[in-house]
Order: structure tokens, then sequence, then C-alpha cells
């Protein structure tokens, strides 16, 4: 069985974060290992509280498993500190991670910030150079590129500008655009949009991690880059258009649990 291992933080109400990440893995036929980055007290409505790890307690835990279990592949999430990210950047390195998924959460889907004052630039300094992809949407991409985004083409211009700056592939998310939810691709010089559909669809909490998760499940199981963003938008599409709601709010991997879904994986 391949394996997986989630850097992020744990959303107490279940809908994103570790928690996401552990539901999409385990739905996509890879085994899921978790660091945690930090514990949060939150819902769909918003974070009240967030309590990090220490570093030397996340160094720990990185240690823990690949010296035990080797993750084929790696996603990052929520990392809300600098002295946090240097840990993990300085682990990674000193393993060798392979197909390193970053997605630089900075706000939560609700709107609370979940980054502290120096995360962002060194998420892009010391992260973003060992990623294979990272998974910024359209506000994060004008945080890292300082760009401004109002169209196609303007997300086609960040997501070169951050990758050749970073030396990684960029998946500029289209979920945040006027019109549309298409993303695109920028790998090696090369631009590759993935078209999507609006869905109106209020239970939106933990999309990114879900994606991103996804992304990182087909990477591990030996899928190119472009496949694995193309089955991984393709099953978040499936469960956000199911409608199910399983509360006041509810993220869609609980939706695709909900439904039985099997990807034939």
């Amino acid at each position: 069985m391949r394996t997986a291992l989630s850097i992020a933080g744990s959303d107490s109400s279940g809908g994103a974060g570790i928690l996401a990440d552990i539901k999409t893995m385990t739905m996509h036929g890879v085994f899921a290992m978790t660091a945690i980055t930090a514990l949060t007290a939150q819902n769909t409505t918003g974070v009240r509280s967030i309590l990090e790890s220490t570093p030397e307690f996340l160094g720990q835990q990185l240690d823990a498993v690949f010296e035990d279990i080797r993750p084929d592949a790696v996603k990052i999430g929520m990392v809300s500190s600098p002295a946090l990210i240097r840990v993990i950047a300085e682990k990674l390195a000193q393993y060798r991670a392979e197909h390193v998924v970053v997605d630089p959460v900075l706000v939560a889907t609700s709107g609370s910030a979940l980054a502290a004052d120096g995360a962002p630039a060194l998420l892009r300094e010391l992260l973003f150079p060992l990623a294979q992809v990272v998974t910024p949407n359209i506000p994060e991409a004008e945080a890292f590129s300082g760009m401004t985004i109002r169209s196609r083409a303007d997300m086609e211009r960040a997501a070169e500008a951050i990758g050749s700056a970073c030396g990684c592939a960029v998946l500029c998310k289209g979920g945040h655009s006027v019109s549309d939810a298409s993303d695109v691709l920028w790998e090696n010089g090369v631009l590759t949009w993935f078209e999507g559909r609006r869905i109106d669809n209020p239970n939106t909490h933990g999309t990114g991690c879900t994606l991103s998760s996804a992304i990182a499940s087909n990477l591990a199981k030996g899928c190119d880059l472009k496949t694995a963003i193309e089955r991984a938008k393709t099953d978040l599409s499936g469960a956000l258009a199911a409608m199910l709601d399983l509360g006041h709010g509810s993220g869609p991997m609980n939706h695709m649990f909900a439904l039985g879904e099997d990807n034939g994986n």
C-alpha cells in the first residue's frame, strides 16, 4: 500500500486540515500519516483558537514517520509560524522527501487568518523550492506573486512568476474567480488548464485541503502531475455536486464518505 504524509493543522470540526487529509487519502486507497503543526478550535464559521506544536515536537513527529514508514508523497497545509516552517524544510531536505505538495494556507475558508507575520515569505523561500507542486488559490497567488488577479491571463502570469522564481510547478486555483472554477498549472514553462464549472454549494469548508491531499495521494500511487490533478479535481467536483449537508456546514470529503463513493483504486 502506498503511503502519504500530511503536515498540517487539526480542524476540530473535521472538515479541513489533518482530518480532511486523512479522509481524502483513505478514500484514495493510500495509507495516511500525520505530523500536526497546530491544534485549532474551529468550525465552518471561524477559528476560535490555535495551539501550535513546538518546533521540537514537530521535528520529532517527522523523524518518527520518516525513520519507520517512508511516505511516497507529502502534503503540507497550515503552517502558522516561521519556526515550524524551518523545521519542516530541514526535515524534508534531510530525508529527501519526494512528491511534495504545498497548499500554502494563509486564511481559512471562514476568513480567519492562519499564518503569522513572516510565515508567507518563509513558505515561499524554504518550502516552495522543495515542492513538486504548490496549490495557491487566487488570494494566495496574489500574495506570493505580488500581482493582482482579475482574469485567466492574470492567473497564468502569477503561476509562471511563482514557479519560475521558486523552481516548482504551480497550480493556481480559480475557485475565487468571478465566472468559473477552472485551474491553471504552470510546469516547466508549460501552461495547462483544468476546466471546471462553479457549483453553488455552501459546504466548501476544506476544499483546498481535500484537493491538495488528493493530488498527493495520486502522486503517491505513481501518477504524473497532470493526471494526479485531473483525478483530484474530478473527485472534488463530484463531492461538491452531491450537495449533501451533514449539519450547519461540512467539508467535501464528508460528502464522499456519506455517499460511500469509490474511485476504483
